[in-house]
């Protein structure tokens, strides 16, 4: 993509997650991850509310709000919540607890408290990608995926899933209940409040048609679609034989970039030829990969994998530029980077690892400990 102008490489950059060389990094902060994911779900609230006020064909006004207020939503939890979890937001721990607090009671999510312990404990240490881990646990039961399973088979599967009425009620279920169990007095008071006035508010004024519509599309089964595409793309399998399960080896090649875009046409092409690669390659940027980005791999998603390196790394909110320094001064002590270019292929990807791991390592028949009702709410990372 260098062979477009200079003026859109920044946005480029954000886009993708790749930098170029030499490019000079972002001024964000901290203060500017959080306040963009509530600008972003503020602004996307009042589209589709204004849309829904004005009916007829306004009412098209819903899919950009939706849109909108989802990748609040998504940052919201996938950066500013998850930072928070490990005390590294602001790092100032009564500071980042009671934004972890008031998150999980917007989004209604798994309780702070829980998914802190559970996080730092099963997902970034000796767990991780073993049979403790929630992310595991997500795959063989919630999508139930095993190994052995052809990739297309897999995809069938995930699809239909996503499109099953039956798979949200339960995921949504699974939140409430992933929520209220075990969650601070603080939280549940929050979450009740919260919603209790709103409900009370929409009731006596009859608009409570608009809140489902402006609030809980974006809330439910549109955060659970995206919450469930970036399960997905999160960690692969090791292969069945792997004989070494420690050491940071291992443990980088569980997780890799998933950098969003494809190759520019080339200079040089015929003019039909070359009318033709760029309308295709336009209409994949917009429709494939935009939405990826902004829907799914929404913030630091895409360079997780410097995450995992790093998991209190100072830099985090400078992401894509801090993996980027990382990768410039040889991955100090670790192994090189991994990537993948696209949501479908790294999704495949992941498919394809956990096809080739092995079935006995992976038998759900182990999890008979594992509650049901609230695994669904615990496999975001």
């Amino acid at each position: 993509m260098r062979v477009l102008p200079r003026a859109v490489q920044r946005p480029l950059t954000v886009f993708t997650g790749k930098p170029l060389p030499g490019q000079s990094p972002s001024r964000w902060s901290p203060t500017y991850h959080l306040v963009s994911a509530m600008s972003a779900m503020t602004a996307g609230a009042a589209v589709s509310s204004l849309g829904w006020a004005l009916g007829s064909w306004f009412l098209t006004l819903l899919l950009p709000g939706w849109a909108v207020t989802l990748h609040g939503m998504r940052n919201l939890r996938m950066m500013i919540y998850h930072q928070c979890s490990h005390r590294n937001m602001y790092r100032r721990r009564k500071l980042d607890t009671v934004i972890g607090h008031t998150t999980s009671s917007l989004l209604v999510i798994q309780n702070f408290q829980r998914y802190s312990r559970e996080h730092v404990s099963d997902h970034h240490a000796a767990h991780h990608m073993t049979l403790r881990d929630p992310t595991v646990q997500a795959f063989l039961v919630s999508l139930d995926l095993r190994p052995g399973m052809t990739r297309r088979r897999m995809w069938w599967r995930v699809m239909g899933k996503l499109f099953s009425p039956r798979f949200h009620f339960a995921f949504a279920v699974s939140r409430v209940r992933a929520f209220w169990s075990e969650s601070a007095p603080s939280e549940k008071t929050t979450s009740v409040l919260l919603y209790g006035l709103t409900a009370a508010a929409t009731a006596a004024t009859g608009t409570w048609p608009a809140l489902l519509v402006v609030w809980f599309v974006p809330l439910v089964p549109l955060y659970q679609v995206s919450n469930t595409l970036r399960l997905c793309v999160k960690h692969t399998f090791p292969p069945a034989g792997t004989e070494v399960r420690r050491g940071r080896a291992y443990f980088a090649s569980l997780t890799n970039a998933v950098f969003i875009g494809e190759s520019a046409p080339p200079a040089g092409l015929p003019a039909v030829r070359c009318l033709l690669s760029w309308s295709r390659w336009t209409l994949r940027m917009l429709f494939v990969h935009a939405p990826s980005r902004y829907l799914v791999l929404t913030g630091d998603t895409v360079v997780h994998d410097y995450h995992h390196r790093y998991p209190s790394g100072r830099e985090w909110f400078d992401y894509i530029f801090a993996r980027q320094r990382d990768v410039d001064a040889g991955a100090q002590g670790w192994p090189g980077y991994l990537e993948v270019w696209g949501l479908v292929p790294a999704i495949s990807h992941v498919f394809d690892s956990l096809s080739a791991a092995d079935a006995k390592e992976y038998d759900v028949a182990q999890l008979r400990s594992v509650s049901h009702r609230e695994l669904f709410a615990a496999f975001d990372d």
